[in-house]
């Protein structure tokens, strides 16, 4: 294996040359060299502070690079003079690439006590990428054993925590066989699998190594990052792989961060201070970055005239076609949908997986190429950061609160383009829950509850619906309004997987399909069942709004047209504390909702009867009796209440509005008996007004008894006019209406 250069030997420069990358003096202006600004940024008041910092830095590599002997650290003031010096700058504006090299050099040759060695690498922060040759370097050193196993073991954690800073992958890919014969050091074996993962392509899995990972297994039992590197093996060998894994993903790995992660986002955010906002800080990404490296890593290279320049040299000096059927295609120069097309089996994806999130084309490949082991990283990756940076999971996260929206909103974009949601984010969700204020993050987490994958009851009430009802009881009418709009989203992504799914399900799998369909019937019945519980409790706590009453409508639309638009044969009636104060609602937007609801129902329960009786479908799902009585009752009631005046008397629901003739004339009440019906009830009271004021504009008596016989339908045609097309499709359903002259009769019973 090549041993570190000679300190006289002229260093390679890293593969790819980003202007912001290559020298000291880029790093000490924090940014990219751009020469028409060089004048300015060396008249700048800092300069001659950040020309300081910078002999003394190079005076620091420089004393490190030729140090020889083993030194003593508490009897040379030189080592802690340079020693300090680099860990000062480290934290505050992070190092430059060609002071990486030096240091993992000398902190893995064994030159210096364990101590300096431990300093130097926690002092490793990069200011901008890390070369790869600097790391293949210093792996080099492994070889020969001249570092302690702690050295080796902070090394692999730093490894890990900068990962996504390297610049190049490729030699540290042809590193996979060596690092994998570390497993057998039980000390260092979780943090080896943990870079494994991030290494490993489907060329790296070979039968020796599974055999490998399975005789440890056998030896330690079963470890999650033993599972996780078999899992992704399997993922990518199925055939080779044939144990039972757990099939929910977990935190399959130790926390490797160290002190690195807030060192690095101390330094980023400083940097990011210091310099406009217009100007790219990172990883040559043209958007200002935040704190968190991962998630806003971006690998689409901007489209401007010098990008694309740099890619063409790069091209020709890697002498890559980019539609080469033989070669890989690397993300970084994906730019066009054509690209994708046309290098779709040849991509190689990124290691920083955070990259996929902000790159639709990359969205486009995950919902075309069905490769789980892409799913498997990105959830991994997913699930970690959301628990290490959730701003009410971890103290004194709360100052980043904008970034973590961000993050969330980002997420949510990404599974609305996939139309579906991430496992990691609802084990994440589930997680933190119970902790959420309902307030923080308040419009992101109620977006990622509508994208929950099916899951079975006893999950979702436990770690959802618990936790949700709690905070929906205690909280404002507006956070209620949200979270009914978030659970109906749920529900129509759920039935719309379930669409899907069963059409693609061949006639040979109608067993299978048997099973899944009944559970999907299960798991939606309770959810409706549990807005139905919430929207009840709701309504008595607010005392009936109508904005509250709008929205838990608007779920029961939903739910009304289950059986015809999403062909799942379930049909829940709302409840008793629902259909009422909707009956009886002061706004005629409620009342005309409440008839187009009761209007779907009766449509979807005639086709389920009518598909009953003919037999037609093989996968049959009987509607209970109870369903077809409870609309009965219902109908009954609004009939009543809206055309024959006689809801109180006819009204057979238990909770219904049946009362004696007695109490209701001690009501003091005249002409109680047609106090809801289309031309009395409170919301439909000012449509009567503005017709008698149309059809007798003389009169201004405003007798209402006036509108019976043909003024009746005159009255009706004006209600259709005026946009209540709920009233209109509910009447002409659900009331026989025979002839005209039972229009006259109907009219008169209302006077």
């Amino acid at each position: 294996m090549q041993r570190r250069q000679s300190s006289k030997t002229p260093k390679q420069p890293p593969q790819v040359h980003h202007k912001n990358q290559t020298d000291l003096s880029a790093w000490q202006k924090g940014g990219r060299i751009d020469p028409e600004k060089s004048v300015q940024n060396h008249q700048s008041p800092n300069y001659q502070k950040n020309d300081s910092k910078q002999d003394s830095l190079e005076q620091a590599l420089s004393y490190f690079e030729k140090v020889q002997d083993r030194v003593s650290l508490k009897k040379n003031n030189v080592l802690q003079k340079h020693l300090t010096t680099v860990e000062s700058i480290a934290l505050q504006r992070g190092l430059p690439p060609e002071g990486f090299d030096v240091l993992l050099n000398v902190a893995l040759s064994g030159k210096l006590a364990d101590t300096v060695n431990i300093r130097l690498l926690k002092s490793l922060v990069p200011a901008s990428v890390i070369p790869e040759t600097s790391v293949v370097s210093s792996v080099s050193w492994l070889c020969v054993s001249k570092c302690s196993s702690n050295i080796q073991l902070l090394f692999l954690r730093w490894l890990i925590t900068v990962f996504d800073f390297i610049d190049h992958k490729e030699q540290l890919h042809a590193l996979y066989g060596f690092f994998f014969s570390f497993l057998q050091d039980e000390k260092m074996c979780p943090y080896v699998c943990h870079l494994l993962y991030l290494l490993t392509r489907k060329e790296n899995v070979k039968p020796f190594r599974i055999r490998r990972l399975l005789d440890l297994q056998a030896k330690m039992g079963m470890q999650y990052h033993l599972q996780a590197l078999l899992s992704l093996y399997k993922l990518f060998c199925p055939e080779l792989v044939t144990i039972t894994l757990p099939g929910k993903m977990k935190t399959y790995f130790k926390n490797s961060e160290g002190p690195w992660k807030a060192a690095i986002n101390t330094v980023r955010r400083r940097n990011q201070d210091n310099l406009p906002v217009s100007q790219p800080l990172f990883l040559g990404t043209a958007q200002p970055q935040s704190r968190k490296r991962k998630w806003n890593t971006q690998l689409i290279i901007p489209a401007s005239s010098t990008n694309k320049n740099n890619l063409e040299e790069d091209r020709e000096k890697n002498h890559v076609d980019l539609y080469s059927t033989n070669e890989s295609f690397p993300v970084e120069q994906l730019q066009t949908f054509s690209q994708l097309l046309q290098n779709i089996h040849h991509l190689e994806f990124p290691s920083q997986m955070g990259s996929v999130l902000t790159n639709p084309l990359l969205l486009h490949y995950m919902n075309c190429v069905k490769d789980e082991s892409i799913y498997l990283r990105l959830y991994y990756w997913m699930g970690q950061t959301l628990q290490e940076e959730c701003t009410w999971c971890v103290a004194d996260n709360n100052r980043y609160e904008e970034e973590f929206k961000d993050f969330l909103e980002t997420v949510y974009k990404s599974e609305c383009f996939l139309q579906e949601g991430f496992s990691s984010c609802e084990e994440f969700l589930y997680k933190s829950l119970p902790l959420w204020d309902g307030f923080c993050c308040r419009s992101q987490i109620l977006r990622l509850v509508s994208w929950i994958p099916l899951s079975t009851f006893s999950e979702m009430k436990s770690h959802l619906y618990d936790p949700l009802a709690q905070l929906f009881f205690t909280s404002s009418l507006y956070f209620k309004c949200s979270v009914l709009e978030s659970l109906k989203e749920l529900l129509q992504n759920w039935l719309n997987w379930h669409v899907i799914h069963l059409d693609s399900e061949s006639d040979s799998q109608v067993n299978s399909l048997n099973t899944t369909l009944s559970g999907v019937v299960n798991v939606v019945a309770e959810l409706i069942h549990f807005v139905g519980w919430i929207s009840t409790v709701a309504l008595r706590l607010e005392n009936n709004p109508t904005f509250l009453l709008y929205f838990i409508l608007d779920f029961y639309e939903t739910v009304c047209d289950m059986y015809l638009r999403y062909n799942l044969p379930l049909l829940i009636m709302p409840p008793a504390g629902v259909f009422y104060p909707a009956l009886l609602s002061m706004d005629s937007v409620s009342l005309n909702q409440l008839c187009y609801i009761m209007y779907r129902y009766r449509t979807n329960l005639v086709a389920a009867k009518e598909n009953e009786l003919s037999k037609k479908k093989i996968l049959q799902f009987k509607f209970s009796s109870q369903t077809y009585q409870e609309y009965n009752q219902y109908i009954i009631a609004m009939v009543g209440c809206l055309w024959t005046s006689s809801a109180f008397q006819k009204d057979i629901h238990p909770q219904g509005l049946r009362m004696d003739d007695e109490l209701l004339k001690k009501t003091t009440v005249q002409e109680f008996k047609t106090s809801f019906n289309i031309v009395y009830h409170p919301a439909m009271m000012g449509y009567a007004l503005l017709f008698l004021q149309q059809a007798w504009p003389d009169d201004t008596t405003f007798n209402f008894s006036l509108i019976k016989g043909k003024k009746w339908n005159w009255y009706l045609e004006y209600l259709y006019a005026q946009g209540l097309k709920g009233l209109k499709v509910f009447i002409e359903s659900s009331i026989n209406r025979v002839s005209q002259a039972s229009h006259s009769k109907a009219g008169n019973v209302q006077a």
